[in-house]
């Protein structure tokens, strides 16, 4: 499809707290693209889809979304267990694409959908890492790329969530893979990214409850740290909390021999300071959203100019497959209190 052709036209799966941000991305600022569909088991959310996105087709189920007239491409924001066969149907079904993080919490299954994907090269099939959309972390890649940090070989990087007291990555917990998948893995992604795609070789990983005695019974925690040891000698380190007390806080450290750079110290929500005899003082970050949401409709974006045959993207689904083989391999060093082999 050309930029004079019609608007992509995008049905969405899922419609959680996620999948509306996804929506709304979809049908106020992706230019080229309409979203014509949704689908979800909820009659409320569809209701919601209705309202304030005007969409009219709804579906409860998956398959009568796919036989839509005229659907082009069709976004996944359900729950992660749900993504493996959705994503499945939806490329046998002739669509292109887009799925949230992870393609599937188990190695094999990613490596078959990638090749699944790779016989159908005229689709887009795109995971949603949006990270690397994000303007702050898109310079240092720039200046890794230039030289300017020399050879990367060290990435510090971390994913701090505000204390939830309501526990809702709690109840999220027995699907969500465990901390390691459900977070780190975007650490994970960037830390990859930021030195080149090296190939991990050996993982070590570590937790402790603080705040949330409810995630023993999933055998997860509320802060976890991490080690991940790469080939050329390339290391991360890994932090994820659900338990900040003052906001949400995602850094980036990347060292290297020759200079560092660093992003989102701080968890500064906006540029004011108030100074007084009480101290120093700034609003932070409430949510991962309000630090990503730009990165989040850059995503979108760019996946509708994928399928519109206008630009290529940054990650791939082996990039997605070598994320999940990584926090696998975390998960089963925090298990066995043991490094292990990735």
């Amino acid at each position: 499809m050309s930029r004079t052709q019609a608007p992509l036209n995008v049905g969405i799966v899922g419609l959680g707290r996620l999948g509306r941000r996804h929506a709304l991305a979809l049908a106020r600022h992706t230019p080229h693209a309409r979203l014509v569909a949704a689908c979800n088991p909820s009659a409320e959310a569809l209701q919601w889809a209705q309202r304030e996105l005007g969409v009219d087709a709804t579906y409860t189920d998956l398959a009568e979304l796919l036989r839509h007239p005229g659907l082009d491409a069709v976004v996944l924001a359900s729950p992660t267990t749900a993504h493996p066969a959705q994503f499945e149907a939806a490329l046998r079904a002739g669509k292109h694409v887009f799925v949230e993080k992870p393609l599937s919490l188990d190695v094999v299954t990613c490596e078959a959908l990638t090749a699944l994907a790779a016989t159908r090269p005229q689709q887009v099939a795109m995971v949603g890492f949006e990270r690397r959309f994000d303007p702050d972390f898109e310079r240092v890649r720039e200046a890794i790329t230039r030289g300017d940090l020399g050879r990367p070989f060290l990435v510090r990087s971390q994913t701090c969530d505000m204390n939830d007291p309501n526990g809702f990555f709690v109840r999220f917990s027995p699907t969500s893979g465990g901390i390691f998948n459900d977070c780190c893995v975007h650490d994970i992604d960037l830390a990859r990214w930021m030195l080149g795609n090296p190939k991990a070789t050996k993982v070590y990983a570590s937790g402790t409850i603080a705040l949330h005695p409810g995630l023993a019974e999933h055998h997860d925690v509320d802060n976890a740290m991490a080690i991940v040891e790469f080939e050329g000698g390339a290391r991360a380190m890994l932090y994820a909390s659900r338990t900040m007390p003052h906001g949400h806080e995602t850094t980036l450290e990347v060292i290297g021999t020759e200079g560092t750079m660093q992003v989102g110290v701080g968890a500064h929500a906006d540029a004011s300071v108030y100074r007084s005899a009480r101290g120093v003082q700034h609003r932070a970050l409430p949510d991962f959203y309000a630090r990503f949401e730009p990165a989040f409709q850059r995503e979108m974006q760019a996946f509708v100019r994928a399928c519109l045959g206008q630009g290529e993207l940054p990650a791939t689904l082996h990039d997605a497959t070598e994320a999940t083989r990584i926090a696998q391999a975390l998960t089963r060093s925090f298990m066995s209190g043991q490094a292990e082999a990735v």
